[in-house]
């Protein structure tokens, strides 16, 4: 399936108004579609290839619930949780950003009403994206074939989550047992219990699981070689890290940043300083998204 049509599920949940603008654009355009945003009393927004299209169509009153409300099947129960956490991750792993009136309990987000935007942001599997470090991946001894521990650095919006799919499916199909923590449903959006993408033989996801407890669950529950996680932020991610890490485990996770000076101020600092990191890799959206701007040797 292309990827025009693997959007148009997506597509065909908006008003038809909407649909008819967004079929207006040609190919290369509709190929490209990265977001649609989506606000009460104001012009739907496109961002495509770097560019952000305007579109005539402007949602009126109960218009942004009745989107949701199509994007989830109707099926509110069953996204309550993550509605609570700001987004829901819909069929083929799209991701749909939630903003409006947040309702606590007990200081705690319950559930979003009187939704004002949404974010729908087209999740893309770009198989072979990882080529170019794939000889980063993992090393061959005459003992044991491990995979390395990798660092990927990168600014939002450049195609960090998008290679770490596809490190997963190289390590997958080289055989090595793959442990997922994908606390946001972005790496492999899972869906029914099953994820949207192609990972090769040898994966196990646990999903929207806090990153520091999932870790440990599948260290302790299912042996993998190695264990992807993105977006590393908060201290005990980082103690979870040093368990698997302790175990024997290797990790391939991402932080945001822009340079080694950035990221060595944070949490992660310690562990880089170690040299636990075999190599950290700098992404940017120059030429495009995803490219390899440097790779330093931990």
């Amino acid at each position: 399936m292309n990827k025009i049509n693997h959007f148009e599920k997506v597509i065909s949940c908006l008003p038809p108004d909407i649909r008819k603008e967004i079929h207006n654009f040609d190919n290369e355009i509709l190929s490209s579609l990265e977001e649609i945003r989506i606000y009460k009393e104001r012009p739907v927004v496109l961002f495509a290839s770097g560019k952000r299209l305007e579109l005539k169509a402007v949602t009126h009153g109960e218009v942004i619930s009745s989107i949701l409300n199509n994007l989830m099947k109707f099926s509110y129960y069953a996204y309550e949780e993550d509605m609570a956490k700001g987004f829901i991750t819909i069929d083929g792993g799209h991701r749909v950003g939630i903003c409006g009136k947040a309702i606590l309990d007990r200081g705690h987000v319950k559930l979003i009403r009187e939704v004002s935007s949404l974010n729908i942001r087209y999740s893309k599997e770009v198989v072979g994206c990882s080529n170019a470090i794939k000889h980063l991946l993992f090393t061959d001894s005459s003992e044991k074939r491990t995979a390395n521990n990798l660092l990927i650095v990168s600014p939002p919006g450049c195609g960090k989550t998008t290679l770490i799919r596809d490190i997963a499916r190289c390590l997958s199909v080289e055989r090595f047992k793959v442990g997922i923590c994908d606390e946001r449903s972005e790496i492999t959006g899972m869906f029914n219990g099953k994820p949207s993408y192609a990972f090769g033989p040898m994966l196990d996801v646990i999903d929207g699981c806090p990153k520091a407890e999932g870790m440990i669950m599948l260290v302790r529950a299912m042996s993998p070689d190695v264990i992807i996680t993105d977006e590393i932020g908060k201290d005990e991610d980082i103690r979870a890290i040093e368990t698997c890490l302790n175990s024997g485990v290797s990790i391939v996770t991402t932080i945001h940043g822009k340079s080694l000076e950035d990221v060595k101020k944070g949490v992660i600092g310690p562990l880089i300083d170690r040299g636990e990191f075999k190599y950290i890799v700098f992404l940017t959206n120059i030429p495009q998204i995803g490219t390899v701007k440097e790779v330093i040797h931990g």
